[in-house]
């Protein structure tokens, strides 16, 4: 009986080809915008992840507070609060902590021959690419003797490495950081860009006793901030509570004081993205499902139409012996090709359309394989959904009453 039901829908819709074409774009269009946006949607999370992800491993950053003077509090990072002291503390007092790493910074200027670039200067212990879970692309990291020596070594990102030397190989080469001769060790592996536009790869990583004694030209053991890497994400939480005691316990802060450092953890940042990204997909989603929906009630439209225009064929076939239940099954088979049709031509054309979208607008795109499984089943269900009032009244019509139809 559904085979002979498919055969006859069919064949109807064949002989209205432009009005089932015209159904079918409903469909067709709903179903296109669901792919393309969820595509989307779902690339725009890969980014962030992948964004996040370059910034670190289970990532809590420590800046220096903020200070008060004459009642009137400075901006963030004004307090000279954070030392080298307080991240080797950090590491070695906290279970929750798999490294830390103090960090300085400065702008600098880096000459080799008659080229030159403007770049920022970072200046760690060993530990600052095991939490940045920064790889090298050739060469070697700097050792524990070069920071206890303030070594003239330095490693370059791959932004400075094109502005210096092209595409020649830097390592073992000698570059001028400001007035200082540094030795290049190492290449840096390719970072790109942050959330916010950031080159990464725009950098010179040298030990901090280099950056502090002859680039900075400082004493003492101040940092500008600590990078601490968590052991585990489920611990991001407990890991920063467990920072903020240590620190407010080191700093010598009372109960009910203000703390003069500021821990920020990677996963709120994260959220904070998420959140963003799925209001964004939501509206959108929301707005194919719309197109969707008229698309179903085009299908219902047309199926009116249909039986409306067939009732005499329905009344012949119900007196010659045909049941309720083939007249339902033929129209509802009619609906669902409609919609099957609709399903499989917009799937092709959103396909096209994410990676359109994506190329044009530079953003990335991810199909998934639950996404087109939906909007296949979506678009069935409609014909479903919209196909079964039509097909019932055709199941309904009285045989006699219908063969009188004109």
């Amino acid at each position: 009986m559904w085979l002979m039901a498919l055969r006859l829908a069919v064949l109807s819709l064949s002989r209205n080809k432009l009005r089932a074409g015209l159904t079918v774009l409903g469909i067709l269009i709903g179903v296109a915008a669901v792919v393309a946006m969820t595509a989307l949607g779902e690339g725009a999370r890969g980014t962030i992840e992948g964004q996040l992800g370059a910034l670190g491993v289970n990532l809590l950053w420590v800046w220096p507070g903020s200070n008060t003077s004459s009642g009137a509090r400075g901006e963030v990072g004004s307090a000279a609060a954070l030392n080298e002291d307080d991240a080797q503390a950090i590491a070695r007092e906290l279970g929750t902590i798999q490294a830390t790493a103090p960090i300085l910074g400065a702008s600098a200027q880096v000459v080799v021959g008659s080229r030159n670039v403007a770049t920022r200067a970072v200046g760690s212990t060993t530990d600052y690419v095991r939490v940045r879970s920064w790889g090298l692309q050739r060469g070697r990291y700097f050792t524990e003797a070069d920071v206890r020596t303030a070594a003239k070594v330095c490693l370059l990102g791959e932004t400075v490495r094109q502005a210096l030397f092209g595409r020649a190989d830097p390592v073992g080469e000698t570059v001028r950081i400001g007035r200082v001769p540094c030795t290049v060790i190492g290449l840096l592996a390719v970072k790109g860009q942050g959330s916010f536009g950031q080159d990464y790869d725009d950098t010179v990583l040298m030990p901090i006793t280099t950056l502090r004694a002859r680039i900075r030209r400082a004493s003492g053991r101040d940092v500008d901030q600590i990078m601490v890497s968590a052991r585990d994400a489920a611990v991001m939480q407990r890991a920063q509570q467990q920072v903020i005691a240590l620190m407010r316990q080191r700093h010598r802060i009372g109960a009910g004081e203000e703390n003069d450092f500021i821990v920020r953890n990677l996963q709120d940042i994260q959220s904070t993205f998420e959140k963003t990204r799925s209001t964004l997909s939501t509206l959108l989603l929301s707005i194919a499902f719309i197109a969707l929906l008229v698309g179903g009630i085009g299908v219902m439209n047309i199926m009116l139409v249909s039986v409306t225009e067939r009732t005499r064929e329905i009344g012949i076939r119900l007196a010659v012996g045909a049941q309720a239940r083939d007249i339902l099954a033929q129209f509802l088979v009619e609906a669902v090709v409609l919609s099957g049709v609709g399903g499989v031509t917009g799937l092709a054309l959103g396909v096209g359309a994410g990676y359109g979208l994506g190329k044009a607008m530079d953003w990335a795109v991810r199909f998934s394989p639950t996404a087109a499984v939906v909007a296949l089943g979506t678009s069935s269900g409609i014909g479903v959904v919209f196909g079964y009032f039509p097909a019932r009244r055709a199941a309904q019509l009285d045989p006699i009453t219908a063969l009188r139809h004109e």
